[in-house]
């Protein structure tokens, strides 16, 4: 008899967890072996129990899903990751992608398609869903927000105009508008209140 595919489930959700694994209970062949509710469990984890696949939140306290991602493919390169987030359009999720991870789920999309995933990556195929896919390389340009761009976005979101923004970064007022131009065209953005909505939506105002 083969032996089953050993899962971690990293989420500070504790109803996702149960969610989870109440659907993993019903699969003779997947085996959750561990849970954690932060990215430092999710390291401490891993090491403990070294699963064949691992499913990463992204949003959780004292380190996020990427950091603890990154952290564990660093010392165990074959670590097949499959991350799990909320929002399709989310920056973190792309970034995750090219780390390395074997995966993207919507949490949404658990019902249908968590097991099929889960076998997927043990067996070292790439799972992405076609409207996962597209939504990645729709805000492609998005990802190439610059630094100044993303500081200048984090201070139009706790409601600073840009006289206020052009004296914390030392900038002209002019810069400023220039920044928020380029950053309206890369989140499709209709205004500035669109713009940090979005944002905080793919994950950028979170890191």
């Amino acid at each position: 008899m083969t032996q089953p595919i050993t899962v971690l489930c990293v989420d500070d959700h504790p109803l996702m967890r149960d969610g989870i694994a109440f659907a993993l209970q019903q699969e003779p062949d997947i085996l959750l072996v561990a849970q954690a509710e932060s990215g430092m469990g999710a390291i401490d984890a891993y090491k403990q129990y070294r699963p064949d696949v691992t499913l990463m939140d992204l949003q959780m306290p004292d380190m996020d899903g990427i950091a603890a991602m990154a952290a564990i493919l660093e010392d165990y390169p074959k670590a097949r990751i499959v991350v799990l987030t909320t929002y399709s359009g989310d920056i973190n999720a792309s970034r995750a992608l090219r780390l390395g991870a074997m995966g993207y789920l919507l949490k949404g999309m658990l019902r249908t398609d968590l097991v099929k995933t889960i076998r997927e990556a043990h067996a070292g195929k790439r799972c992405i869903p076609p409207i996962i896919a597209n939504e990645i390389a729709a805000h492609l340009d998005a990802d190439n927000l610059s630094p100044r761009e993303i500081e200048v976005l984090r201070l139009v979101a706790i409601g600073n105009a840009n006289k206020v923004i052009a004296d914390t970064l030392r900038i002209t007022e002019d810069t400023v508008k220039g920044h928020m131009r380029n950053v309206l065209l890369k989140l499709q953005a209709n205004d500035r209140t669109h713009a940090v909505t979005i944002a905080m939506k793919r994950g950028y105002l979170h890191s």
